[in-house]
């Protein structure tokens, strides 16, 4: 059963050694430094399931495949080189267009983005801190809450709360908290733990599971769901698109509830799908995600 293991590529020592090059060479010393190591990965690390990604999702020639895979490896460590140095203030020289901004600005009751493992949303609480408003970040990886104190000290100006999924089930006060304080809540909806908190959906001409815990929320608490991305298109610039906020309404039916999170997630996967295929190298689910 394809799913995703809790770990995640990147770890406090990564990103230190990144804040180092940063501050001592700059942005571009650290982007030419990067594409030596992400050779390294594309030379020592497995490729089956990005290979079957380009290969068999986008149908790539099989050279075609095999140098998007370098390309994927290099454009994903330069989105956590830009909001490494954004997020801890060392380089904030970036460019945004921002698609829909009014959406997320009306959002002034609270509400839920949800966004996937692609392009960087990280780099969008640029808009977040323009539009002042208080957001909590969902994290589902054990790894972050080294991260999160890491951050906690190196981050300038931060105006997020990073909620982490704990097995004594602490987060589900920290997030009632959040949106009954009309907050946003920011996740991911492309990755699952269980496969018994998943649905079998069509994506990308395959089949592929969704956790179903995001859109739950939007169900359980009737708050209105807007979905985000931040995609990186040159060096220095990203585009943020926002789709218009909706209420997938749910008595306590669980009928209804059921049907409902069914509906979200058909929209959500519909615009993910426009985004994979916009954007092919910045997937960056770097395990078996189709069936």
């Amino acid at each position: 059963m394809p799913r995703w293991k809790g770990k995640s590529r990147g770890n406090v020592l990564g990103y230190s050694i990144f804040i180092f090059f940063l501050r001592t060479f700059g942005l571009g010393f650290a982007y030419s430094f990067l594409a030596f190591v992400s050779f390294y990965y594309f030379l020592f690390t497995g490729k089956e399931h990005p290979f079957f990604y380009f290969r068999k999702i986008h149908k790539y020639s099989l050279i075609k495949a095999v140098i998007s895979i370098y390309w994927n490896y290099f454009t994903f460590g330069k989105t956590i080189l830009d909001k490494t140095a954004l997020l801890s203030g060392i380089f904030t020289d970036f460019s945004y267009n921002f698609e829909n901004e009014d959406y997320i600005r009306n959002m002034k009751d609270g509400g839920i983005l949800i966004s996937a493992h692609v392009g960087n949303w990280e780099i969008a609480g640029q808009l977040l801190n323009r539009i002042e408003t208080k957001f909590n970040i969902l994290m589902f990886d054990a790894e972050h809450q080294k991260l999160k104190q890491f951050f906690d000290t190196t981050l300038k100006e931060k105006n997020f709360n990073i909620i982490v999924i704990k097995d004594d089930l602490s987060h589900v006060f920290e997030i009632n908290r959040a949106l009954k304080a009309k907050e946003l809540l920011c996740m991911h909806g492309d990755r699952f733990i269980s496969a018994e908190d998943a649905l079998e959906v069509d994506f990308m001409g395959a089949k592929a599971l969704f956790p179903k815990g995001p859109f739950y929320l939007a169900c359980r608490y009737n708050v209105p769901v807007s979905f985000v991305f931040a995609m990186k298109e040159s060096a220095r610039h990203y585009h943020f698109s926002a789709t218009q906020p909706k209420v997938y309404y749910s008595e306590s039916s669980r009928l209804e509830i059921k049907s409902n999170i069914e509906k979200a997630m058909k929209d959500y996967i519909i615009e993910l799908e426009k985004i994979v295929r916009e954007y092919p190298l910045q997937w960056f689910n770097y395990y078996k995600f189709w069936n």
